[in-house]
């Protein structure tokens, strides 16, 4: 299966989404963290309406397959975000502590590094 690094942190990040609405993520944001819980918890989740719609139009609208560039383009972030979440480990608000969210969080970036590695 060609690019199976970049499925699997595709996976991985989709669910460290999940975990963060678990843990609770708007609230360290700027921008979302000043809104109430609710309208935060409201807008943070509504958001990934847009935004997953973005990355799947944009992975798949050409019908050939996985966008190379957008593979390229998501696997960089993918490690990126590790060290987003290294930044803010020590954030009052930060909830992402238990074994489970950093295998999604590490995982995801592991995986992103290997698919630019290997699956081009």
């Amino acid at each position: 299966m060609e690019h199976l690094f970049f499925y699997l942190g595709l996976a991985f990040i989709l669910t460290h989404e999940s975990d963060a609405i678990k843990c609770e993520e708007w609230t360290i944001f700027p921008g979302t963290a000043q809104l109430s819980y609710h309208r935060g918890y409201i807008v943070f989740v509504a958001i990934h309406i847009p935004l997953y719609l973005a990355i799947f139009w944009g992975l798949f609208a050409g019908g050939k397959g996985a966008n190379s560039a957008m593979v390229m383009g998501i696997d960089i972030f993918l490690m990126v975000h590790v060290f987003l979440h290294l930044l803010l480990y020590r954030h009052p608000k930060n909830q992402f502590k238990s074994v489970l969210s950093w295998v999604i969080i590490v995982g995801a970036g592991v995986c992103g590094c290997l698919d630019l590695l290997f699956g081009f």
